[in-house]
């Protein structure tokens, strides 16, 4: 199918779930993938300028620019992987059909990105994350396991999420004023055992 049309048909699915306001919502098909694909970038774009556009829905977690083996230089698209699945709905919603730097991008989800096959050099972690991927898992399933980070990371709140953010404050507040704490005993411990040696 044609970019363009394709591009135009996820505008409509969008447009369609606004006018019914149901709960389900054809991005649910997708609630297992934190990826999404990026079609149609102009070929100077590095990495961190799609960051810096992409960003602002959410934390992002990997960014796959797809280059040509033989020159290095970009193809023209994208892969990104958001560290919260719901970044990846608010990302196509309000990036799909956008001109950058005079190209229209197409932003769409990604069912089951394959990770690039040339993983040699890459470290465990990025590894695991290109096989396994970000999205959140379900509790006490093996296959979704992602280990301490993941769970650190599933602990934080969602973007736009007021509530969970002032949570987050409170808790970020209480945790530096427990190290503060525990730092100011410590200073008192080795005064009293400086006066105790004097």
């Amino acid at each position: 199918m044609n970019p363009m049309t394709n591009m135009k048909n996820v505008l409509k699915l969008s447009e369609q779930d606004l006018r019914l306001g149901g709960k389900h919502s054809w991005h649910d098909q997708y609630s297992g993938s934190a990826w999404i694909f990026v079609g149609g970038l102009p070929y100077d774009l590095s990495e961190g300028d799609v960051l810096c556009v992409f960003s602002q829905y959410g934390e992002i977690v990997n960014v796959n620019l797809v280059r040509d083996k033989a020159t290095g230089k970009p193809k023209g698209f994208c892969f990104i992987c958001y560290e919260d699945q719901r970044s990846t709905v608010l990302a196509v919603d309000n990036l799909n059909g956008i001109k950058l730097v005079g190209k229209t991008l197409r932003v769409d989800h990604v069912q089951d990105y394959r990770p690039p096959k040339d993983t040699k050099d890459t470290d465990e972690e990025t590894r695991h994350l290109q096989m396994v991927g970000c999205a959140p898992g379900v509790p006490g399933d093996a296959r979704t396991s992602r280990g301490p980070a993941a769970e650190e990371r599933s602990r934080r709140p969602a973007p736009g999420d007021q509530d969970s953010d002032r949570k987050g404050i409170k808790r970020e507040t209480h945790v530096k004023r427990e190290t503060s704490m525990k730092r100011e005993k410590q200073v008192k411990r080795e005064r009293s055992v400086k006066v105790e040696r004097d």
